[in-house]
């Protein structure tokens, strides 16, 4: 127990011999903002998802096979969104290869513009659930998160994707010591897991029992904290700088 303990507090608390600098925590803020604005996409737009890919592909063999509930229409539009998100994200990582901070910087903050600009409209509009307004507010977190995903590959942090934890969860019982590994990261792999529920927990419980776009506020203002955290931690630069 001490030695995942040890695992949680050096993710959430990086020392200054951080091969990854202050990435970790940054990307544990990412992880809980997946389930927050995967929450309110299932929730509130309707069985779609604009982080979780494997989802919506599932989801449209269901409605490809008329099951209620579930649209070809919204989950393709989430797919390609994401696509162009991944592709936005993707030239950023190429054009700043050698600076993970500068790809960081970048993509929080367009993360963070694209959020809050779903809040706005989610807010504005009578019914966020139908419409214009739904593709609209799918396309808009799509490309958020797609553009997320693509920096977060780039970025390459082991055992924190921010959004696919079946690998993690997968290298948390294959690595552990019952099946013969040396049981390894499993405190940062549970962290990640235990982030996207909480993220999730607290977007449903804000859909559910308080306002529908509140998921949209909570993970906008992550994202500008974690931007403005990314310039206040001193040693960011120079951990940053030099990896590819």
């Amino acid at each position: 127990m001490s030695v995942i303990l040890r695992d949680v507090w050096s993710t959430l608390v990086p020392g200054r011999d951080e091969k990854h600098g202050p990435l970790p925590p940054l990307l544990i803020g990412l992880t809980v903002l997946t389930g927050l604005v995967d929450a309110f996409s299932y929730l509130v737009l309707g069985h779609v998802f604009v982080a979780n890919m494997t989802g919506n592909v599932v989801f449209m063999a269901f409605a490809v096979l008329g099951a209620p509930g579930f649209s070809v229409a919204a989950s393709a539009t989430a797919l390609g969104a994401f696509v162009v998100g991944a592709l936005a994200g993707g030239r950023l990582a190429h054009q700043v290869r050698g600076h993970r901070g500068k790809l960081l910087y970048a993509a929080l903050g367009v993360e963070a513009v694209l959020v809050l600009v779903a809040y706005a409209i989610a807010q504005l509009v009578d019914s966020p659930s139908s419409g214009g307004a739904r593709y609209g507010l799918i396309v808009l977190l799509g490309l958020a998160l797609g553009m997320q995903n693509a920096a977060v590959r780039a970025l390459a942090v082991p055992d924190l994707t921010t959004t696919v934890l079946t690998l993690t969860i997968t290298g948390m019982a294959a690595d552990s010591r019952p099946a013969g590994g040396s049981g390894g990261k499993i405190g940062r792999r549970s962290l990640s897991a235990v982030s996207m529920f909480l993220g999730a927990l607290i977007g449903a419980a804000t859909v559910l029992h308080a306002d529908d776009a509140l998921p949209l506020l909570i993970g906008g203002l992550l994202l500008v904290l974690s931007f403005l955290a990314a310039f206040s931690l001193p040693h960011a630069r120079e951990a940053w700088v030099g990896e590819d």
